[in-house]
């Protein structure tokens, strides 16, 4: 039977006396209750009675506290938090264990194809946080199938099997599934989950080259978002302009876009999302030969990313903290902390697995080892071409070139080279 909706919202003070409460019994923060279109500080407003919340944003609420829209609104009796619920609840604690041991009651206790293919989603969101993209993306791709829904019915699905992709280095399926949601959002009227997927969309266009169609993406996202006022969706398209921009050699301007997406979210307080802008922003400012201001923004960042990160997040994070060491002339410490940071990645991030190596390289030539350099260059080389084409490769192909010519391998040095300029041709890429 549908459940019923609530006819009428109650007093604004105690629908967010029952809203903290709730939240409180559940030992979930305002920032872990928030999500796009309801920052932290908007649910504060909401529960000192000064804001009414939508019946949509109530909804919502309810479904993230393991209770029923009715009971926020109006008083009415309080549904069960159900094991669903409760491992949802587990898993935005960043209780991955737990969570994943209540999604595996939920699959094997369901009674119907819904409820396994939340349970199934539930299993892909904590193998994703835990580092295993991989498998999130098996049970990411039977939840879909159990779901019998088109992806972009089902918005955080979507949006984790296509960051699943992205992260294994699958670029055209991840693509292919962004651009039915953007086209689909697009026609629907649905700014803010429009703006997020084409974002999203933008991002996997230019880490694949394709700069001609991120540019009309973020340029239709850019028109779209105009009319949205929430902070996660305008730094969605600070950071699509900042990424585009670096990935076409305009580092000035990407940093423009890099200290507008950091402003935009330190007014959410969310640490995990700041975390993120702040080591974009090292990395432009590395790109700019400003190490030192890359260190400082990296250390502050450190303890919101160690915090809140998954492990590939924190490995990434640690290539550009290795980086800026390296330039600050630390090769010991910044060789150390790749080589730890290349292990935890594996084969999970090809394209950041290939930087660390040709890192790890850079390091190794300026330690006066050119065997051991040339290894790693290859090493990298080898990950990075198989990911496609990208800067990083560009930049490989060169590295390597010069160590070859410094040790009389000219001819070598002049293939890899035409190797660099052929992919700049293709790709359009800036000449470094």
């Amino acid at each position: 039977m549908p459940r019923q909706k609530s006819r009428h919202v109650d007093d604004p003070v105690e629908v967010g006396r029952r809203i903290r409460n709730a939240r409180l019994e559940r030992g979930i923060s305002q920032r872990g209750l928030a999500f796009p279109g309801c920052s932290p500080a908007y649910i504060s407003r909401i529960e000192s009675g000064q804001r009414i919340p939508s019946l949509q944003l109530l909804r919502e609420m309810a479904r993230r506290l393991g209770t029923s829209e009715d009971y926020l609104a109006t008083g009415g009796a309080s549904a069960d938090v159900s094991v669903l619920a409760e491992a949802e609840i587990a898993l935005r604690l960043d209780e991955t264990e737990v969570a994943a041991q209540l999604y595996e009651t939920a699959a094997s206790e369901a009674t119907d194809d819904a409820t396994k293919a939340t349970a199934l989603e539930g299993l892909g969101h904590v193998a994703f946080r835990e580092g295993r993209p991989r498998d999130a993306l098996d049970f990411y791709e039977r939840a879909l199938v159990l779901f019998r829904a088109k992806p972009w019915e089902r918005p955080e699905l979507a949006e984790g099997l296509a960051r699943a992709y992205a992260t294994v280095g699958e670029l055209a399926p991840a693509i292919a599934l962004l651009s039915e949601c953007v086209e689909r959002y697009e026609k629907d009227a649905d700014p803010i989950r429009h703006v997020r997927f084409a974002s999203l969309l933008g991002y996997a266009l230019t880490d694949g080259g394709d700069f001609a169609g991120a540019e009309r993406v973020v340029a239709a996202a850019l028109v779209r978002g105009r009319e949205v006022r929430d902070p996660y969706t305008r730094a969605r398209l600070y950071w699509s302009q900042s990424r585009l921009l670096l990935e076409q050699g305009k580092s000035e301007l990407a940093e423009r876009y890099a200290r507008q997406t950091l402003e935009t979210l330190r007014a959410t307080e969310d640490t995990y999302a700041v975390a993120h802008a702040i080591e974009a922003l090292a990395h432009v400012c590395l790109d700019l030969d400003r190490p030192d201001e890359a260190i400082e923004l990296l250390r502050e960042g450190a303890p919101l990313i160690d915090a809140a990160g998954t492990p590939i997040e924190r490995a990434h994070y640690r290539i550009e903290e290795a980086r800026a060491l390296a330039a600050l002339g630390e090769s010991k410490e910044a060789a150390e902390l790749a080589m730890t940071a290349s292990a935890q990645l594996g084969g999970a991030e090809p394209a950041d697995a290939g930087r660390a190596y040709v890192l790890l390289g850079q390091i190794f030539d300026d330690l006066h080892e050119p065997e051991k350099a040339a290894e790693l260059y290859e090493l990298g080389i080898d990950v990075l071409e198989r990911f496609g084409q990208s800067r990083y490769l560009i930049e490989a192909y060169k590295r390597l070139a010069a160590l070859l010519k410094s040790r009389g391998r000219a001819a070598d040095a002049l293939e890899l080279l035409e190797r660099a300029v052929s992919v700049q041709e293709r790709t359009g890429r800036p000449a470094a």
